[in-house]
Order: C-alpha cells, then structure tokens, then sequence
C-alpha cells in the first residue's frame, strides 16, 4: 500500500502529517459514529481541516514553542487540533477530562498555556478561576457561551488567514525541528502533584519508527477503536502511527459506547486498557460457567482445544491436521462467539498501562484472540516492550522494542536508553536529573527482571514496596493482581508499611458476588476463602493476615485513581484511613490464617 512505500525516518510529525496527506493512503484516515453509522473522514477532508485550524491558531498569534492545552475526550476534533498545532511547530499540552480541578489549574499554570481547547461547557466551568497571567483564549469544540470562538469559528479564520497569508503555513513548518518539543504531557502524579514531561518530535519519530519495525504489530491498512483518552501518549502513538501506516481510527468518546463500537467499526487491531479485557474475560467466563449439559461439554473440549493451540504457538511446536481440525469446529461453535464482541475481525490486541493478568491473556489466546501486553511510560514515549504476535510470553511485557536498551540496577530498578527518552521535566532541572542523571539512562522508578530469552517481567514500582516493621520488603502489586484474578474482587489494594504484617482493602463486584453470596456474612465468607486461596501462593511474610470489605470502589472523582486507572496509594490510604486503622487493631481472632479461617 502506499503508507508502506513512504520513505523511513520522517524527521518531524509535521513532516509525518505531509507526506500522508501528499501521499494518502487508499484507506480512510478516520472514522465518526452518527445516527446513521460510520462516517469516513477522507485524507482530502482531513487535510483541510488541519491547515484551516492552523492558520487559525497562526491569526491567534501562536507560534513555534507557544503551549496549547487541549481538554476532551477521545474524538476527531482532538486529533485534528493536534496535527495542526504540530504543524505550526507549537506545543500540545493535553489535559484530561476527569482530572480533578486542582490538577487542571496546575498544568495551565506551570505550562504557562496560551490557549485552551475545550470540548464542552461542563469541562470548562469545571476548570475554576484560570490561573491569572495565563490563558489568553478560550476555543470551544462545542460551543458555549463564555468561550472566546468555536472551533468552527477558528477554522473560517484560518482559511481567512491562509487566503491574505498564503505562504503562512509552509513557512511556520518548515521552522519545525526535530529537536523542538511537541508536547508536554503531564505525569498522571500517583505520588504527587503532576509533572510535565517534555517530549520532541524526535522522541515521537523515533516512537513511531520504533513500532513499525515491530514484525506484525500494526500494519498498514489496520483498522482500530481508538477510546483511550488522547492526554495519553499511548493513544497519541496510535494517532501518530494512522498517518505513518494508514491505519484508520475509529473514534469511540464515550465509554459506554465501546462495545457497540467494536461490533460495528469491526477494528483488526485494538489498544486497550487491561481493566477491559478483564471485562470481557469476566462475563464470558461467567457465561461460560453457567452452561450445563451437552453446552457445557463443547466449551470444555473447545477451550481444551484452544489452550493445547496456545501452548504449541508458545513452544514453536506445529498445531498438526488433527488440533486445526479441532480448532476449526472449536471457532465455529465457542470462539466465533466471543470474537464477535470484539467485531470478528481482531488480529491484534494489546494492553497496556496497568499490568494484565497472565490468566486473562491465556484465556484469549485459547480462543483465538492474541492480547499482547506492553509496558511503557510516559518519559519514555510511550512504549518500553512488547510482546509480539510472533513471539510472546504471557505473565512478561515482551521484549524491548527496536531502537530501545533496557538494563537493571543493581537494586532491581529498571532503565531505559534510546532517541524515545524525553528531554526533561518542564521547568524541574533537579527533578530531571535524578530521572536522566550524567548517563544518558532514564530511572524508571518500576523494579523489573528480565530472563534468559530477553523477556521483561515488572515486579513493582520502587517507591511502592512495602517494608513492614519486621523489615520485610513486599512487593504489593504482586499480590493485588492475585486477588483481580478473581471475578468477585473489582478492586484491591495492599497495606503494611511500617506495620507488623500485610493488609488487604477488597471492593467486591456485587453483581458477580451477588450469584452466590447474598448477605453480608456470606460475602465475607466468600473474601476470607479468596484471600485464603491467594495466601497459599505467597511467601511467609507476604501473606494477607487481615482484609477490609469496603462500601465503594476506588473512584477516580476522589482522587484515588489517575486518568488511567492507577492507584494512587497514599490517596487511597488516606482516605481509607479508619478502615486501615481497624484492621491493624482488631483482635488476634480476626486473622486470617493460612487455612482460611477467620
């Protein structure tokens, strides 16, 4: 296809947009979900739009290195702004919607953003009183009345502009440099106040070439559900990766959208938080379980066949006549099922973000659908490794992709090298150079191992490790990803620093607890036998001596949860404080033992 004959290497994403548009691709670059279906946004159109917007922000007076903040969920006009304002060489500092209003002040002010790009009134007024000294417009995607213009109106400006300015927009590019910053995306601040990484159009270039070079991970002509936040860096890669591969976007804004989205856009590849799949894993599963008789019967030879199929592709063993055969028929009755929720056309899944559950994954890849987990961070431009569709471990991130060096401290901290390490923390020398130091190698904070085929596995972050008053080190999130493996946990949260042993905070998913449990005795019963079983896998030191029911999941509205649904464990720690206290002075009777019982 044409994107793939585009010369490697493009040296900013202004060059990137041009020659996608000089050279589109047969394929949509975009599509919008109306009343009436799925409505292509052609590269003609797009490009349009991009230059129109661009030389609106240009009469605007922003140029080269001015800061624009964008606030909005998941949609075209996000994207559109983004390439435009790249085109002109400014810098994108996303803000997302469910930041809480303190968060939103701060970034305008420490990024000293010119302008504003909101979706809606409601996330507007949300903003509070803008920082004085700050924003200068107000550009509403959807207009309301204390917005300075509509985004359409910018868009009639520029064309205005463009037409008394002809050479505006060509000059502005090319001033464009490699080196120049593209965006300062703030860090979602699970220890503290958010702080913003600096990252150039090398850094993204050398991203997106990055996972080109990945065999079989995006290819051009993909089609994806795009509905993470675009504040994001994982899914401003995908946006960035659409015009390098043609790949075509399917914009799903609203989550509650999201399955409908990918039964009608039909996606052959889609980026992922893990809470989704493990959604999706939930309800199958409790589907499954709930079948008898001769159903019953064909599922279990079916996930029997599947899960033979994942350990041969695993091993490099051939499937042979007789396992296809059982596959085939296997497709036909169970997985064609499942497949058609994710549209039946997935090639390609990929999680990212959070740690996925090596269990959720098998069960996908036994029934055909690959989910591919990754790791990365912001600093580092979104990705670290992945696992690859031709090489994969479950439980492990992959391997470190082209182009990037990954090594361990002696503490077991894990680094980073390559052209995708950001160039700094936005006006915080100090804070940089205890991430970069004199070497060149990012401090990611995130304990790792990596084994003998390359294979990256996290253990933890850093700063999270409990040390218990015993001088025990725990690694909390191993243990917390033991309970969401549970279908009857939503939410799980560990204690223990500096205490005699380690704790549990449990909220329940009532609709699944509530097939077997209906009162709150049973519902603590059925917790102890899951901590009990959790207990069984854990060492001496690290196992669960106390558990909390609490009220209510963690909600990000308070707080408790970053933009994409970390934890923040000091938050969560004190705004649980009570029901942490109690657990550590209740009496010896209430343990929970290694036999389960309380």
């Amino acid at each position: 296809m044409a994107a793939a004959m585009q010369p490697r290497g493009a040296r900013t994403v202004s060059e990137l947009w041009l020659r996608a548009t000089n050279h589109p691709p047969p394929n949509p670059p975009f599509l919008v979900e109306t009343t009436d279906g799925w409505r292509a946004v052609g590269w003609r159109e797009a490009e349009q739009s991009v230059d129109a917007l661009a030389g609106g922000f240009l009469s605007l007076g922003i140029r080269r290195g001015d800061r624009v903040a964008i606030m909005s969920r998941t949609r075209l006009e996000w994207t559109l702004c983004d390439f435009a304002l790249i085109s002109i060489g400014a810098v994108v500092v996303p803000v997302y919607t469910v930041s809480s209003a303190d968060e939103r002040v701060h970034i305008l002010a420490d990024s000293g953003a010119r302008v504003l790009i909101a979706e809606k009134a409601r996330e507007y007024t949300r903003l509070g009183p803008a920082p004085e000294g700050t924003l200068e417009q107000v550009v509403a995607i959807e207009p309301f009345p204390s917005a300075d213009l509509s985004l359409a109106e910018l868009e009639e400006r520029g064309r205005e502009h463009l037409r008394v300015h002809p050479e505006a927009l060509a000059h502005a590019r090319a001033a464009v440099d490699a080196e120049d910053p593209l965006t300062i995306v703030y860090t979602s601040g699970t220890t503290g106040p958010p702080k913003g990484c600096v990252l150039t159009h090398r850094n993204w270039c050398s991203m997106v070439e990055a996972i080109v070079r990945v065999p079989g991970l995006v290819e051009p002509g993909d089609r994806t559900v795009l509905h993470l936040p675009l504040a994001h860096v994982f899914a401003r890669l995908v946006q960035f990766l659409g015009a390098r591969l043609g790949v075509t976007i399917a914009f799903c804004p609203d989550a509650a959208a999201l399955s409908r989205s990918l039964r009608t856009a039909r996606p052959t590849i889609f980026p992922s938080a893990p809470r989704v799949y493990e959604t999706i894993y939930d309800g199958v599963r409790s589907r499954f379980e709930e079948t008898t008789g001769r159903r019953q019967r064909v599922i279990d030879r079916a996930l029997a066949a599947g899960r033979e199929a994942s350990r041969r592709r695993q091993s490099g063993e051939r499937l042979g006549l007789r396992l296809r055969s059982q596959l085939a028929l296997a497709d036909r009755l169970v997985y064609s099922k499942v497949k058609a929720r994710l549209g039946g056309r997935l090639r390609v899944a990929i999680a990212g973000g959070a740690p996925l559950a090596p269990e959720v994954a098998a069960f996908f890849d036994a029934l055909g659908i690959l989910v591919l987990e990754g790791y990365g961070l912001t600093e580092c431009t979104a990705v670290v490794s992945v696992n690859r569709p031709d090489r994969y471990r479950f439980g492990t991130v992959g391997l470190p992709v082209p182009g990037v060096e990954i090594a361990i401290a002696t503490d077991g901290e894990i680094l980073v090298r390559g052209d995708n390490v950001f160039r700094g923390y936005y006006g915080d020398e100090q804070a940089t150079r205890a991430a970069l130091g004199d070497d060149g190698w990012l401090a990611t904070g995130d304990l790792g191992a990596i084994d003998e085929e390359g294979f990256l596995t996290i253990v933890d972050r850093k700063k999270e490790i409990i040390v218990t008053s015993n001088g025990a080190n725990i690694a909390p999130q191993k243990i917390e990803n033991a309970f969401m493996e549970s279908k009857f946990v939503s939410q799980a949260l560990v204690v223990g620093n500096r205490r005699p042993h380690v704790a549990a905070l449990l909220a329940v998913n009532r609709d699944e607890a509530g097939k077997v449990a209906r009162t709150d005795e049973e519902v603590h019963a059925l917790m102890a036998r899951i901590v009990a079983d959790v207990n069984r896998r854990l060492g001496p030191e690290e196992k669960v001596r106390r558990f909390a029911i609490l009220e209510r999941d963690f909600l990000p509205e308070k707080g408790e949860l970053t933009p994409t649904l970390k934890v923040k464990r000091r938050v969560v720690e004190e705004h649980f404080g009570d029901e942490i206290d109690e657990l550590y002075a209740k009496p010896r009777a209430r343990f929970v033992g290694d036999s389960g019982e309380t």
